[in-house]
């Protein structure tokens, strides 16, 4: 296992087996221009590892040279490609055989055909070293792959993760289970929003708080935002599926991140199944809900003492306080049958030094 800025990545494709199948591709395609001088592009930066050996594999006179284009930022596509280094202005008459490390939906080969739409080469073939044909749009055959992989982010042999790995020898691939993904309860004072704060930092998660969710959509007058404000000036509730559509926002704007916290929701098992059901589709899953527990009466005084810096009149009112107590323990019951059926409810104690709260939660999530 390797890290590489903040994920970690696995044993994949060993140099054998590349430089394999980069020997491969060179005699396919050395015993079709055997009689001619082809020109080889190589597609920077990706492609400098495999253009280097596959021109050592190469049996025959041939040229090279090398156009550099970007769409990728992190771990995802950014949809727009750019031209940072230009195809040589003298290709006509030439075979011209473009050399991509990846292929994967195809988005910079239509910048690549655009490159040589007007140049009046001889003939214009497309090779590719890893190439997955599971997304590919189709659009331009591939005439040359060393191998058809699965779409799993890689790193290595060029390849890399925020410009890291791309001098490693093999190819690795993102380690999946190392995403966590934390439903996070807890009584009002219990301590959730600190906790998260903690997290969030030390495993790059992303804290998602229902409740700021719910105000910054109604704020910016997102039309999931006018949805819910249309019930909520009714005085109706919110329906789950306005709920869960705004966290699946939320999810798909950080695709970068290790994991999330989910703070404020699930509230009902209706809710618990749509979050899981969503999650299964991202082949992502709950791995742990964790309760701060802690007496009431230490949360009142808790509270109570916010309440005087805070102003907020629900934390300046002890039976209201308790009111509030009393309907977390009657939402959160069936909640904490529904997660114990699955293994996933861990209680940690919540009263004590802060440093010594962060560190029981670490327990947990170290032991997943």
């Amino acid at each position: 296992m390797i890290q590489l800025h903040d994920k970690f990545f696995k044993p994949y494709l060993s140099e054998a087996q590349i430089l394999n199948a980069v020997e491969k591709m060179a005699l396919a395609i050395a015993e079709d221009y055997k009689d001619e001088v082809p020109l080889f592009v190589g597609v920077l930066n990706g492609s400098f590892m495999f253009v280097s050996d596959f021109l050592k594999a190469y049996p025959y006179p041939c040229e090279v040279s090398f156009v550099k284009l970007s769409s990728y930022q992190g771990l995802t596509s950014t949809g727009i490609v750019e031209t940072l280094l230009d195809v040589s202005e003298d290709i006509a008459g030439k075979s011209v055989i473009i050399l991509e490390d990846i292929i994967d939906t195809g988005r910079t080969l239509q910048q690549l055909v655009h490159l040589f739409s007007n140049t009046n080469v001889k003939e214009f073939k497309i090779a590719s070293l890893f190439y997955k044909s599971e997304i590919y749009n189709g659009e331009y055959a591939i005439d040359y792959f060393g191998m058809d992989i699965p779409n799993n982010f890689i790193v290595g042999y060029g390849l890399d993760y925020n410009e890291l790995g791309r001098n490693l020898r093999e190819v690795y691939t993102l380690n999946q289970t190392d995403m966590i993904n934390l439903v996070l309860f807890g009584k009002p004072g219990a301590g959730k929003g600190t906790q998260a704060g903690f997290l969030k930092e030390k495993y790059n998660l992303k804290h998602i708080s229902t409740g700021d969710v719910f105000r910054y959509n109604i704020k910016n007058a997102t039309e999931l935002g006018t949805l819910a404000k249309s019930f909520i000036d009714k005085g109706e509730l919110v329906p789950d599926e306005v709920t869960i559509n705004m966290l699946k926002d939320e999810v798909e704007k950080n695709p970068d991140a290790a994991g999330f916290i989910f703070d404020g929701f699930p509230r009902t098992t209706a809710q618990a199944e749509a979050l899981d059901n969503f999650l299964e589709s991202k082949d992502m899953k709950v791995d742990a809900t964790i309760a701060l527990e802690a007496e009431d009466d230490i949360l009142v005084q808790r509270l109570l003492e916010r309440g005087k810096v805070s102003g907020r009149t629900d934390d300046q009112d002890e039976s209201k306080i308790r009111n509030r107590f009393d309907e977390y323990n009657e939402k959160t019951a069936p909640l904490k049958a529904y997660y114990e059926a699955q293994g996933k409810f861990h209680s940690v104690n919540g009263i004590g030094e802060i440093e010594a709260i962060t560190e029981r939660i670490k327990t947990v999530i170290e032991s997943l």
